[in-house]
C-alpha cells in the first residue's frame, strides 16, 4: 500500500538536483533539471544508444530520473536481474527491477510498468510502498558517462507469480544485456561474489523487515 511518507535529509554527496516529492509528481515534475539537457536535441534528438529518456547535461554525463522495485515473496527473497555491459561483457552485477520515468509519468507509475515489462508481473499501484528509499548513482554504462537519480519503492508478491522470465516485453537494449532473473535469499545475497546495487542491498532490504517504516531513507550518491 501506498504511503505517506517523511524524509531524512541527505547526505552531503547527495546532488542538489534530487528533490523527491512528498506526493506522487505530476508531469511537470518530469522535466530533467536545467543542467541536463539534451544539447544533441537540435541535432534531431539523442545521439546515444540508451533511450530517449536520457539527456545529456551540461557536464557531459547522460542524466535520467528512474524507478526501482525491491520485489519480495512470502518468504522475504528478492527478485534480482543480472546484467552485463556492452563494453564489458566479462562483468555483470545484480541489481532491482526498474528503469528510466517517461515523460509524463509518475515515479510509481513507472515502477509498476517496470516490472511488468521486465518481470511479466502485474502489479497495482496499491500493491507498491515508498518511495522506501533514494539515491544517485554516476556510473559508465553502454560507452557513456551517467548518472541517474533513483526512487526505490517496495512490494510483495506470491513466489509463484515470477517462475521464468518472458523477454516479450524488453526493449532491444534490455535484450542485449539483461543476462537473467532469480529469487535471492538475503544471506546468499550478502555472500554473492559479483557485485550488487545498489550496495549492501541485503542490508537495506533486511532493514525494511518485517514492514517498512514510512520512512524514505536518502542514501546519498554513489560512483559504480
Amino acid at each position: 500500500m501506498t504511503s505517506d511518507v517523511s524524509t531524512r535529509a541527505a547526505g552531503d554527496d547527495e546532488p542538489a538536483a534530487f528533490v523527491v516529492p512528498a506526493d506522487p509528481p505530476g508531469p511537470a515534475d518530469h522535466a530533467a533539471p536545467a543542467a541536463a539537457v539534451d544539447v544533441d536535441a537540435g541535432r534531431g534528438g539523442p545521439v546515444h544508444a540508451l533511450g530517449p529518456e536520457w539527456t545529456r547535461g551540461a557536464d557531459g554525463l547522460l542524466f535520467r530520473r528512474a524507478a526501482r522495485v525491491i520485489l519480495l515473496d512470502e518468504d522475504d527473497r528478492v527478485l534480482l536481474i543480472r546484467g552485463h555491459d556492452a563494453d564489458q561483457p566479462e562483468r555483470s552485477w545484480w541489481f532491482t527491477i526498474g528503469g528510466g520515468i517517461d515523460a509524463g509519468e509518475s515515479a510509481l507509475d513507472a515502477a509498476v510498468r517496470e516490472v511488468r515489462e521486465e518481470s511479466g508481473i502485474v502489479l497495482a499501484a496499491d500493491d507498491v510502498s515508498g518511495p522506501v528509499f533514494t539515491r544517485s548513482a554516476i556510473f559508465d554504462f553502454y560507452f557513456e558517462h551517467c548518472r541517474q537519480d533513483e526512487e526505490i519503492f517496495l512490494a510483495r508478491v506470491p513466489s509463484s507469480s515470477f517462475v521464468v522470465e518472458d523477454r516479450s516485453g524488453w526493449t532491444a537494449l534490455e535484450q542485449d544485456v539483461i543476462d537473467e532473473l532469480r529469487w535471492w535469499t538475503l544471506a546468499d545475497l550478502a555472500a554473492v561474489d559479483i557485485e550488487v546495487f545498489p550496495e549492501g542491498l541485503a542490508a537495506l532490504v533486511a532493514s525494511l523487515l518485517p514492514v517498512w517504516d514510512g520512512t524514505t531513507r536518502h542514501l546519498g550518491l554513489a560512483r559504480e
